[in-house]
C-alpha cells in the first residue's frame, strides 16, 4: 500500500481519478445497446444478422472516432476534449431517448454511442500525463481497468430497461455523464506533457512498424474479444439458453468484471513474469475457452464458466500489451498506446457480426466462436514469431519491466 501511495505522489492523483472515471462511464454508455439488445431485438424482431449488425455499429464507430478526439485534444487539450465529448455523449442520449423509433433510428444511435468509445486514447494520454515516464504503464493501466463499466452497463442497464422501457435508459444515461463530467471540470487538471504536442506523424508512427502492427492486431483479440463479447453476450445467454433479460445482464456482468478486474493483475504479471510470456499463456486460453464454449451450447453452466476464464484472459492481456508498450516505445507512450487502442478495438465488431452470421446461415452460433478462436491462433503464431526478434532487440527475455 505505501508503494502505490508514493506511486500516486509522483503524478497528479485527482487527474487519474476523474480519468478512470470519465473512461469508466464512457464504456457503460459505449455498449449500452449490447446491455439492452434483448429488449430491442424483441421491439424490431431483429433478424440475427441484424443483431449483429446493431452491435457491432457503436465498436466499429469508437474505434474510428477516436484518432479525430485525440487530434481535438492537441489543439485545445486533453481536459477540454474529455468535457467536449461527454458534452457531445449528453446529446447523443437525448437523441436515443427522443427519437429512436425504428431500426434505422437505431443504427444511428449506435454511430452517436460510438462517441462515447472515443474515449480511450485521451483518457489514457490525460491520466498518465504528469506521471514519469518509468510510472505511466501503470497509470494507463488504472485508466484503463475504467472498462469496468461494460459490467456495470450490463447489470444496471436491464433492469432499468424493464422497468422504464429501454429508451428510457438513454435518459438516465443523459444524466448519468454529468457526474464524470463536473469531477473532470473540478478536480482534474491539464498535464504539462509531450504527448499534448504530439504532431500527426508521431501519432500514426508506430502503424509505419511491424511491431505497431503486431501490438494492434494482439490487442483485437485481447480488446476486440473482450468489448465484442461483453456487447453480444446478453443476446447469447438470452438466445441460447432462454434465462430473462436480467439474468443475461447479470451473466454477462459476471465474466466483463472479471475482464476489467483483471486487467491491472495482468499488467503486474507482465511486469514480473514478461509481457510476451503473458501473451502467449492468454492467446493460448482465450483460444482454447472460445472454441469449447462452441462445444458447450447445451449447458448454461459450463458456458459462464468458460466465459469468465476467457475473459480472465483478455483482461490479462489488456494489460499485458500496456506493459509492452512503455517498453517498445518509451518516449511515445501515450502516443503508441492510444493509436494501438484505435486500431485494436476495430476487432471488436468481429464478434457480434460473426455470431449473428453464423447463427442465421448455418443455425448455431458455434461458429462466431470457432472464426475468433481462429484469430487468437493466428496471432499467437505471429507473437511466437516476432518474440524472437524482441528479445533480441528491445524486450529482453520475456520483456519483463
Amino acid at each position: 500500500m505505501s508503494g502505490f501511495r508514493s506511486f500516486l505522489k509522483t503524478g497528479h492523483a485527482p487527474t487519474l481519478f476523474a480519468s478512470f472515471l470519465y473512461f469508466s462511464f464512457s464504456c457503460c454508455i459505449w455498449v449500452l445497446n449490447g446491455a439492452m439488445a434483448p429488449f430491442i431485438s424483441e421491439t424490431f424482431s431483429l433478424s440475427p444478422a441484424q443483431k449483429g449488425l446493431m452491435l457491432s455499429v457503436p465498436i466499429i464507430a469508437g474505434a474510428l472516432m477516436r484518432f479525430p478526439l485525440g487530434l481535438l485534444s492537441q489543439y485545445i487539450g486533453r481536459k477540454k476534449a474529455t468535457l467536449v465529448e461527454m458534452g457531445l455523449i449528453m446529446v447523443a442520449m437525448l437523441f436515443g431517448f427522443f427519437f429512436v423509433k425504428s431500426f434505422n433510428d437505431l443504427l444511428a444511435m449506435g454511430v452517436l454511442l460510438g462517441i462515447a468509445g472515443a474515449s480511450f486514447g485521451v483518457a489514457l494520454s490525460l491520466g498518465s500525463g504528469s506521471f514519469p515516464p518509468k510510472h505511466k504503464g501503470l497509470a494507463m493501466g488504472l485508466v484503463g481497468a475504467g472498462n469496468v463499466g461494460t459490467a456495470v452497463s450490463v447489470l444496471i442497464a436491464p433492469p432499468l430497461a424493464q422497468a422504464f422501457g429501454w429508451v428510457a435508459v438513454y435518459g438516465f444515461a443523459a444524466v448519468a455523464i454529468s457526474i464524470p463530467m463536473v469531477v473532470m471540470v473540478v478536480f482534474a487538471k491539464e498535464p504539462d506533457d509531450l504527448d499534448a504536442h504530439a504532431s500527426f506523424k508521431e501519432h500514426i508512427a508506430c502503424l509505419f512498424e511491424k511491431d505497431g502492427w503486431a501490438f494492434s492486431l494482439i490487442y483485437a483479440v485481447t480488446f476486440g474479444g473482450f468489448i465484442g463479447l461483453a456487447t453480444f453476450l446478453p443476446t447469447y445467454y438470452y438466445d441460447q439458453f432462454g434465462v430473462s433479460k436480467v439474468q443475461a445482464g447479470q451473466l454477462t456482468m459476471l465474466a466483463a468484471f472479471m475482464g476489467a478486474a483483471v486487467r491491472v493483475l495482468g499488467g503486474w504479471i507482465s511486469d514480473r513474469w514478461g509481457g510476451v510470456n503473458t501473451l502467449n499463456l492468454v492467446l493460448s486460453t482465450v483460444a482454447v475457452t472460445l472454441v469449447l464454449c462452441g462445444l458447450a451450447k447445451a449447458s448454461l453452466a459450463a458456458t459462464t464458466l468458460l466465459v469468465i476464464v476467457c475473459f480472465a484472459a483478455l483482461g490479462a492481456g489488456n494489460g499485458a500489451v500496456f506493459q509492452l508498450v512503455p517498453l517498445r516505445w518509451p518516449l511515445a507512450t501515450a502516443v503508441a498506446g492510444s493509436m494501438i487502442g484505435e486500431i485494436g478495438a476495430l476487432g471488436g465488431a468481429l464478434v457480434p457480426n460473426a455470431m449473428g452470421l453464423s447463427k442465421q446461415y448455418l443455425g448455431s452460433y458455434a461458429g462466431g466462436f470457432y472464426v475468433f478462436a481462429g484469430l487468437a491462433v493466428v496471432m499467437l503464431v505471429m507473437l511466437r514469431t516476432m518474440q524472437i526478434r524482441w528479445t533480441r532487440t528491445w524486450a529482453g527475455k520475456g520483456a519483463r519491466a
